[in-house]
């Protein structure tokens, strides 16, 4: 696709602590700089002191999660408003994570997503299926589920800000890693159902990341398939040399 652009988001899930997180910044500031989108969702406490800090100016920081409520009585929760509030362009949401762990359905993450649009936060919109779903050869019907009920309330001028991300449940955390077969039949998959439900050329904008045990060894066979515009990274987002690698392999693809 002529007009991809890799991205490289990592996910620093519920990992370091305060200094640990500032040391990260600061050890990737002294890095060489990058053109290619970099995005980071630390956790939320440490959002603003790393935003400060930062001195990359194609770093952006993300959160990990929002409300589906724009405010009220809902202790420990934080809005899209909130998030806006801070000048922050991302948001993960419909991780599989918060999908098991915390029974969040397609519904709420459809109005999660409803929200970060309404305040110009742009979702990072987490699908895929189970090792179960996959063996009884569900992968499209759920990722079709999941998406179509997603982004009911986005409209066709608005599908611009979303970021997919493609996170086969069975490869997180695993060490397993979908073949890079398997990833492009997915995201070929979603793509070409984006086109049914908006348009070709709307579909065409949607960046869609590959997330699931990606890494510094994957993730170029990865990024060079057709509609793989980068990777949501778990654990190797943790080190900064290996997020740095990562980087320098997202830098060769873009520059060519």
């Amino acid at each position: 696709m002529k007009n991809k652009k890799i991205i490289v988001a990592g996910n620093w899930k519920m990992n370091k602590t305060y200094l640990e997180a500032k040391e990260f910044i600061a050890k990737l500031n002294q890095l060489p700089d990058y053109t290619s989108q970099v995005i980071i969702a630390a956790p939320s406490l440490y959002v603003d002191t790393l935003f400060i800090n930062n001195q990359k100016e194609n770093l952006a920081l993300a959160l990990q999660n929002c409300s589906a409520y724009e405010s009220g009585a809902f202790t420990g929760e934080i809005s899209a408003r909130m998030i806006a509030s801070l000048q922050l362009k991302y948001c993960i949401v419909g991780h599989s994570e918060r999908r098991s762990y915390f029974e969040e359905t397609d519904e709420i993450i459809s109005d999660k997503i409803a929200q970060l649009i309404h305040y110009n936060v742009q979702p990072i919109f987490c699908i895929g299926e189970t090792l179960q779903e996959r063996k009884v050869n569900e992968t499209f019907n759920v990722i079709r589920k999941q998406l179509v009920r997603g982004l009911e309330k986005v409209p066709v001028e608005k599908i611009g800000n979303i970021v997919l991300a493609y996170e086969p449940v069975w490869a997180i955390g695993t060490g397993m890693t979908a073949t890079k077969e398997q990833a492009a039949e997915v995201h070929k998959f979603i793509f070409q159902l984006l086109s049914e439900i908006y348009n070709p050329e709307a579909a065409a904008r949607i960046p869609i990341l590959y997330g699931g045990s990606c890494n510094e060894k994957n993730a170029e066979e990865l990024f060079y398939q057709p509609h793989i515009w980068g990777g949501l990274i778990g654990g190797a987002s943790l080190d900064v040399n290996s997020f740095y690698k990562i980087i320098q392999i997202a830098e060769k693809i873009n520059g060519e």
